[in-house]
């Protein structure tokens, strides 16, 4: 694939995951390819193995950073009041109480959802279980969405327990690339805090897996510690993504406790790497560190979009899943590894059949 560039590839129909691996035949859900990619000093290289390959591919004191956040049931079926008008509910991040940012999607009539046309001001929802769920606004003006971003509205969620609500009525977020609704076990990774552990706003869960993750088996983690490989956890709850317009991410909530800052901290001053599992454990591992370079607890609202000008500066390598073409996220990927090394990576992705999308393969980006 000669002159290949990571910012214009298409990616074929086949290549994306339709449903977990352990529904595809597999034995399991680490049952999954792996790439690694590295610069080395003759240039960008790439290899493939097997997701169970990974406690030999690193090393004893290797830190591997994991985001806690459960999944949340976030799709909840509504009608818009007055119209009757089908829609779907994403419930994206909790801001209080009553207060949560969402997006209402067109049902697509094969069991997904298309981003909604949206006529008008702010509605009304009935959602399924009797709620009335009342837009309040559009965040048009929230960074880093800038202006003229019209998919997403506060709203007026007046229940006593939304996350019992949506416990009984909502059901995981999914997109027209996969093919049927699934449990929500099937959305949970292994290192999830369970939803009963979650006190109140805004520690409300993700909208959408953390599925850099989810791979991951009690099995393998104990393989990881064995081997010397430390983990640690931060916490970082994803909004919904922008799935047609491959917006950059808006603030999200995140935690680096004390615990985890001093683990990566003694790495570093060890000669040992720091990798993220996932572009949330970036993010928020990205938002506590200073411009010292020192990583300190911290925790609130983060609106940080990580990209090459930007760069990292605690981050040493990632393992996370492929991203689609004009992914924002292909943009932190370049911050860690660079753009040939990234250009060679998805070339081979698309050479050698990798699956994308939250059930495919991973992709595991180590430093020199």
């Amino acid at each position: 694939m000669d002159g290949f560039g990571v910012d214009e590839f298409e990616l074929p129909e086949e290549l994306e995951a339709t449903a977990p691996p352990e529904e595809r035949g597999r034995s399991g859900r680490d049952d999954v390819r792996l790439l690694l990619s590295r610069s080395t000093g003759e240039g960008p290289v790439a290899s493939h193995h097997a997701f169970g390959d990974l406690p030999r591919l690193l090393r004893a004191g290797d830190v591997l950073v994991v985001n806690t956040s459960a999944t949340l049931p976030a799709a909840v079926d509504g009608r818009v009041l007055g119209t009757g008008e089908p829609v779907v509910a994403h419930f994206s991040t909790r801001r209080s109480d009553r207060t949560w940012v969402v997006e209402l999607r067109t049902p697509d009539g094969r069991g997904s959802t298309r981003q909604r046309v949206r006529p008008g001001g702010p509605v009304r929802v009935r959602l399924t279980g009797g709620a009335v769920l009342a837009q309040v606004e559009p965040l048009t003006q929230v960074e880093p969405l800038g202006p003229g971003v019209r998919r997403l509205w506060t709203a007026d969620f007046p229940v006593d327990d939304p996350l019992a609500y949506l416990a009984a009525h909502g059901r995981a977020i999914r997109y027209g690339y996969t093919d049927a609704d699934r449990p929500l076990a099937a959305y949970q990774t292994v290192f999830a805090r369970s939803l009963a552990e979650v006190e109140g706003p805004p520690s409300a869960g993700s909208a959408e897996m953390p599925s850099a993750a989810r791979p991951f088996t009690a099995e393998l983690v104990a393989r990881l510690v064995s081997r010397g490989v430390q983990l640690v956890p931060i916490t970082l709850h994803t909004g919904v993504a922008s799935v047609e317009a491959h917006e950059p991410p808006y603030p999200e909530w995140f935690e680096v406790p004390a615990a985890t800052a001093r683990a990566v901290g003694a790495a570093r001053r060890a000669g040992s790497r720091v990798l993220a599992v996932g572009t949330t454990a970036v993010r928020a591992l990205e938002s506590a560190v200073g411009p010292d370079g020192v990583l300190r607890a911290a925790s609130g609202w983060t609106g940080l979009v990580v990209t090459p000008a930007r760069g990292v500066r605690v981050v040493d390598g990632i393992l996370t899943g492929l991203h689609e073409p004009r992914a924002s996220h292909l943009l932190m990927l370049e911050a860690i590894a660079g753009r040939p090394l990234l250009d060679l990576s998805y070339a081979e992705a698309l050479r050698e059949r990798y699956l994308w999308h939250e059930f495919g393969d991973l992709h595991l980006i180590l430093p020199d």
